[in-house]
């Protein structure tokens, strides 16, 4: 029995702790995941908070990976890597040091009382679909339609893309000293 293997686009972001840091250990983390082949990472975006109580801005990026595994399985993964950086889920939309989304997994459609899949409020979140269309500008997301569209649509103040800073899907090596 072959398992198919399917597209899953993850949202991450943090606004406490050193950002950068924070995201780039998830990064890390997702790509030594079993069962998963990443394929690529955005640029990273800096964001105003949307909803919930006044907090720090945010460090934005998305990261798309090949993967047979089950939503229930990507889920629980990803909450280990927020787990691995004290993330506390005490305030809906409040401040946190990482949030991992899956934002969509191949065209499936998913609706259970843990997990929704595409992410619900994906398709009008700037912070999310300007990075994921960089990343793939041919992306659908199901039932909405292309991320390139709803980008076209979106009001994206308060979302600026950060080219002073980046992340990598492999350990940066240092360069030795002149």
């Amino acid at each position: 029995m072959t398992t198919e293997v399917r597209r899953a686009v993850f949202s991450l972001g943090s606004n406490l702790g050193d950002r950068l840091a924070i995201l780039q250990g998830a990064v890390d983390a997702i790509v030594a995941m079993p069962g998963l082949t990443v394929v690529a990472v955005s640029e990273v975006f800096e964001t105003d908070p949307v909803g919930g109580p006044q907090q720090p801005d945010y460090l934005n990026a998305v990261l798309v990976a090949d993967t047979a595994l089950s939503a229930g399985a990507l889920l629980e993964r990803a909450h280990g890597v927020e787990q691995q950086f004290a993330r506390v889920r005490s305030e809906r939309w409040g401040p946190r040091t990482l949030d991992i989304d899956i934002v969509a997994l191949g065209d499936l459609v998913i609706e259970q009382p843990d997990l929704v899949v595409p992410h619900p409020r994906a398709f009008e979140r700037a912070f999310v679909l300007l990075p994921w269309s960089e990343v793939d500008p041919a992306a659908v997301l199901p039932g909405s339609g292309t991320v390139a569209d709803a980008v076209a649509a979106l009001d994206v103040r308060g979302v600026r893309r950060r080219r002073d800073i980046f992340l990598t899907l492999a350990p940066v090596e240092p360069r030795p000293a002149r």
